[in-house]
């Protein structure tokens, strides 16, 4: 049950959801007064992904100290914030329940609302935080939410008011760059380093497929060209891949998603008209590539392209901070006995 509370002065952020730690206070007009993240791809290198168990422990050990330090950097008091805002889903159950406690104690204690916030809410939104892109980013606008367990089209039309286009009938993107870097013998976390990888290679050297290419609709598929990474990989026989090789599968591979990303999108830019931008969110918003091919489709459509700032685009408190301000001005809390949602659609 949800009700209604005025604006706050500032609103604590937790971010637990996967393999990042994170906390911030913003001040009602969005201004970011402290934020910290901590990165645990160094936990889980060994195991080439996230072992949800370790993901937890390093929750708890970092989570306490991290909140002390964003809110002795922001000069603000537990009994003073507006609220306390903290990612509920979807995500690891083990990381949410760490943060979500967390934040549901910290709120009792000090007599302060607490918000149950989606984690694919917080990225949708994270494009209207002041300051990013100058003018205000109004609604409706279109989202591609592109990461490593998501990948969706949604038209965004209102704080809690969402409209999913499309979105992948297998994969996620952000999972098919990093199984595909495992194929190629990069090391975790697979995005980056397949992307850095390519720079090296000549996409035409490797011809993949493009699914869903030229389809109605903007639904996504991703296996089917991760299935053809693996046959141009095992062809090539047993034993390390050649670097040029394995630079040229790279640049194929990346050029194949954002040929299927440019399709998609241009398919839900004629979905929806009245967007007034085309905004790309998650880790694999931080592809270089993949955003210059997006700006040149919204360039197209007479649109703004608006991606956030890198830091913004993984995993990070500021955006479940913004979430909860924006929620807050439209009337929402959520009560202590909230549940974590591992599996949480918009």
């Amino acid at each position: 049950m949800e009700r209604k509370v005025f604006c706050p002065p500032a609103v604590l952020g937790i971010e637990s959801s996967c393999d990042e730690t994170a906390a911030a206070v913003l001040a009602a007009d969005g201004t970011i007064l402290a934020e910290r993240v901590f990165s645990q791809v160094a936990d889980h290198a060994a195991f080439g992904g996230v072992v949800p168990e370790i993901a937890a422990r390093a929750h708890i050990l970092r989570l306490g100290p991290m909140v002390a330090e964003v809110m002795r950097e922001a000069g603000v008091e537990f009994s003073a914030l507006g609220a306390i805002s903290a990612t509920a889903g979807p995500g690891l159950i083990g990381g949410l329940l760490v943060g979500t406690g967390f934040a549901k104690g910290a709120a009792l204690a000090a007599g302060v609302p607490y918000l149950a916030i989606n984690h694919l809410e917080a990225h949708a939104l994270t494009a209207r935080l002041p300051g990013l892109f100058g003018e205000e980013v109004t609604f409706p606008y279109l989202l591609l939410l592109a990461s490593g367990g998501h990948c969706q089209c949604l038209a965004v039309d209102g704080v809690g008011e969402y409209r999913r286009l499309g979105t992948t009938l297998d994969d996620a993107a952000g999972e098919a760059f990093d199984k595909s870097a495992k194929l190629l013998g990069l090391p975790y976390p697979g995005g980056p380093a397949l992307e850095a990888l390519a720079q090296e290679g000549a996409p035409e050297r490797c011809a993949l497929p493009r699914p869903m290419l030229g389809r109605a609709g903007c639904d996504f598929s991703f296996s089917g060209l991760k299935t053809a990474v693996a046959q141009l990989v095992a062809a090539q026989g047993d034993g390390a891949l050649p670097r040029r090789v394995a630079a040229d599968i790279a640049a194929g591979f990346q050029a194949a998603v954002a040929d299927i990303f440019v399709d998609r999108m241009s398919h839900a830019l004629d979905m929806c008209p009245e967007a007034t931008a085309l905004v790309v969110a998650g880790g694999v918003a931080a592809n270089q590539t993949i955003r210059a091919r997006l700006m040149e489709v919204a360039a197209a459509a007479g649109k703004r392209f608006l991606a956030p700032p890198l830091r913004l685009c993984t995993d990070n408190a500021v955006m479940v901070a913004w979430a909860g301000i924006e929620r807050l001005r439209v009337g929402y809390v959520s009560e202590l006995d909230a549940a974590c949602r591992p599996r949480w659609p918009l």
